[in-house]
């Protein structure tokens, strides 16, 4: 299969185009204009807030005019990131995509079908003229991945329609309902730097090739996180040997990821220093066991640095403590029979970074119960407030409850029956949609998320996998023709 041979073709032409279009999280502008001018150049009522969402109405079909308004959303911003030795500029090039057997790629970066797919969805239904389906409002949202703060600029009275499907799910066949709520933490140390003592050895340690994803919905396969690997390895070393020193901690870039590598400067007393060095060769066969079913591909470097500047030794020692002790992970299952199992609540330290004098950790938490989300921040905060560091949680966003009652998702699970012979699976995700901020502003909205299969969004090995695009396309317009 070729891309020329991808199937509903004018869904990949406008994936495709898409992808030519920078859109990175907060720098979407050249993305909205192209909407813009692509609803007017439709002859579309097309509308961009003081926030920059973008609004594209399109008239029923005949017959449809007393239909109630649909409401179809995908947002605009993708997450940018990249194999660590592939030269991109994701404010100026586009994705370079190929067909790897059944799943759609990107040539050493993130594919951007979160949430490029869902726009090209809904593109492709405003350009058509063979579709059946009463008035619809397509709205294009910015800056997802990073805050939600499109959805949360969004005022009262934008949309105006009865029903909303959110496009922005990442397995065919399950049917959301509901979504956690979200918050940031952050953590930050000061420090004076100085000069290490003498008869210092400088050690700089590397890891990379982790699975990484995003850190919602990949929380519970237990995948490696980068710097807490890196931070176990500093506090076993720190209490084997006296001495040590931290000059350098980097890991990680996104609230929403799993860090996938990271690197330390360290320096050692000469006399210790081949013994860290073996200590890390050992550190590692037991991690590559620990981690043998998720973490297939880690890569492991330890080498001379360059002599420099250390952070203050007690800071330094703080800091590597709270990183032990840090809870990360999945901390609770949900009880409700409903939900089947998933996460309530979890956490994940997502970055790790020093300056010439601060050390700046970034977090996110995730629950659907907002009592305990707030729960687990403050464990995060405590954590490295304990250790001396000054902490802030952002207000994030609310959880989306799912409804007692829902006509949207009486029709979405009967008409995927009538299609593919079994019904699907109707949950909650344990990440943030948009549909929690819609909930508050308009709670009359009868919402519902759906879409093709993905696979490892946020990293380099995001994929679509292409057959199911068809699916949802199918799925989709039967859904339209009979709400």
């Amino acid at each position: 299969m070729n891309k020329n041979e991808l199937k509903p073709a004018s869904v990949f032409e406008q994936f495709a185009k898409i992808n030519e279009i920078p859109r990175p999280s907060k720098r979407e502008e050249k993305m909205i204009e192209y909407l813009r001018q692509w609803g007017q150049s439709h002859g579309l009522d097309t509308r961009v807030d003081e926030t920059g969402n973008v609004i594209i109405r399109k008239p029923a079909t005949k017959g449809y005019e007393q239909r109630k308004t649909v409401i179809l959303q995908s947002h605009m911003d993708m997450v940018c990131d990249k194999l660590v030795d592939v030269e991109f500029n994701f404010d100026t090039d586009a994705i370079q995509t190929y067909v790897d057997g059944e799943w759609l790629r990107a040539k050493g970066t993130t594919l951007g079908a979160d949430d490029g797919i869902g726009c090209a969805i809904e593109l492709a239904i405003l350009e058509a003229d063979d579709i059946e389906h009463g008035p619809l409002e397509c709205v294009f949202t910015r800056d997802e991945e990073t805050g939600l703060s499109g959805a949360e600029g969004m005022k009262a009275g934008f949309m105006t329609g009865d029903y909303l499907i959110n496009l922005d799910s990442e397995d065919e066949g399950e049917m959301f309902v509901s979504c956690a709520g979200g918050r940031n933490t952050q953590a930050r140390f000061t420090f004076k730097r100085e000069e290490a003592p003498e008869g210092y050895f400088f050690l700089r340690a590397q890891l990379k090739g982790l699975t990484g994803g995003h850190s919602g919905d990949d929380i519970n396969k237990k995948r490696a996180n980068a710097i807490k690997l890196l931070g176990r390895f500093l506090y076993q070393t720190m209490t084997r040997y006296e001495g040590l020193r931290l000059a350098q901690f980097h890991s990680g870039k996104l609230h929403n990821a799993i860090p996938r590598d990271g690197e330390f400067v360290i320096a050692v007393p000469s006399a210790v220093k081949e013994q860290v060095k073996a200590d890390w060769n050992v550190f590692q066969a037991l991690v590559e066991d620990e981690f043998h079913v998720t973490d297939t591909q880690m890569v492991w470097t330890m080498e001379s640095a360059d002599a420099q500047k250390v952070i203050e030794p007690q800071v330094a020692a703080n800091f590597i403590r709270a990183l032990q002790a840090v809870d990360n992970g999945v901390y609770a299952i949900t009880q409700d029979p409903e939900l089947n199992g998933l996460v309530e609540t979890s956490s994940n330290i997502a970055a790790v970074h020093t300056t010439e004098d601060e050390i700046n950790i970034l977090s996110s938490q995730r629950s659907n119960v907002m009592s305990n989300l707030d729960n687990m921040c403050a464990t995060f905060r405590a954590t490295f407030e304990l250790a001396g560091a000054e902490t802030c949680s952002s207000d994030g966003y609310p959880a989306w409850k799912m409804r007692a009652e829902s006509k949207l998702r009486d029709t979405v699970v009967e008409t995927y029956k009538e299609l593919f012979g079994h019904e699907p699976i109707v949950r909650g995700i344990h990440a943030g949609l948009e549909c929690g901020l819609f909930s508050e502003r308009y709670p009359e909205l009868d919402m519902i998320s759906f879409g093709p299969t993905l696979r490892d969004v946020h990293t380099p090995d995001e994929r679509l996998l292409i057959p199911t695009v068809q699916m949802v396309w199918d799925h989709l317009l039967l859904v339209l023709k009979r709400l």
